[in-house]
């Protein structure tokens, strides 16, 4: 072997070790970053942002891998746990699912029957009232018709029932409603929303009542801690009363 074979073998050797060190350093490095790491675990981000008091359900959210020592102890990891639970508070589009983020859905107390009612969309929800909300219930009545000559008694707004527990709201959904044309009955087809409350016995039966002989019936959202009872001097109005 000459003196340029020999260096060329030794350079073979020198090129071989460097990459065998490069080598070795990029699996330290690995070794290192997986030590600090460490295991991942599966977690899950919203989508899109949800309503306060919204039902939860798998389609909502999307598998994310975290590395476990960075994953909060209250992390949701088994979809499993959302059955029956709502949104504690408006949840936002891209926030890891936690479980002081959802609570359980309103359930019946002693005493409470459940009663739902069809309320129409227009009217009565837009968009607002969820599981949990408390509204008052009105119902708008035409006056009776009086004894002869003297016509009718005015029309009247009624309190039927107030600070209602929500505890579900269906999908909006297209129903019948009945309206008298010149003694005839003609069927008007409008949008509604199925609205299910948590009512004494009392009250349940105000609101079947209301659903059946009223006009209309409306719902208006009762804001937080203001669920004062309305004197009975408020909860029967008519037009009359402001002139």
């Amino acid at each position: 072997m000459n003196s340029r074979q020999r260096r060329g073998v030794i350079l073979l050797v020198v090129s071989v070790l460097c990459a065998l060190a490069a080598f070795g350093g990029v699996l330290a490095l690995i070794r290192d970053v997986e030590s600090k790491v460490g295991p991942e675990k599966t977690a899950y981000k919203l989508k899109a942002d949800v309503p306060a008091y919204k039902s939860l359900d798998e389609g909502q959210f999307e598998k994310v891998s975290v590395p476990k020592r960075w994953l909060p102890d209250t992390a949701v990891t088994d979809l499993g746990e959302l059955r029956d639970k709502v949104a504690a508070s408006k949840l936002r589009k891209g926030s890891l699912l936690q479980s002081d983020m959802v609570s359980d859905r309103p359930e019946l107390k002693a005493g409470q029957q459940e009663i739902a009612i069809m309320i129409d969309a227009e009217t009565g929800v837009a968009g607002k009232i969820d599981p949990g909300s408390k509204v008052n219930i009105y119902a708008t009545f035409e006056g009776e018709q009086q004894s002869a000559g003297k016509g009718k008694a005015p029309n009247q707004s009624k309190v039927i029932v107030s600070d209602a527990e929500v505890i579900d709201v269906g999908k909006l959904t297209p129903f019948k409603d009945s309206a008298d044309e010149d003694q005839r009955t003609r069927q008007l087809e409008r949008d509604g929303v199925p609205i299910t409350f948590a009512l004494s016995t009392a009250d349940a039966q105000r609101v079947a009542y209301a659903e059946s002989f009223a006009e209309h019936v409306r719902l208006a959202l009762v804001a937080p801690g203001d669920g004062n009872d309305i004197p009975q001097s408020d909860r029967t109005y008519t037009l009359t009363g402001d002139e």
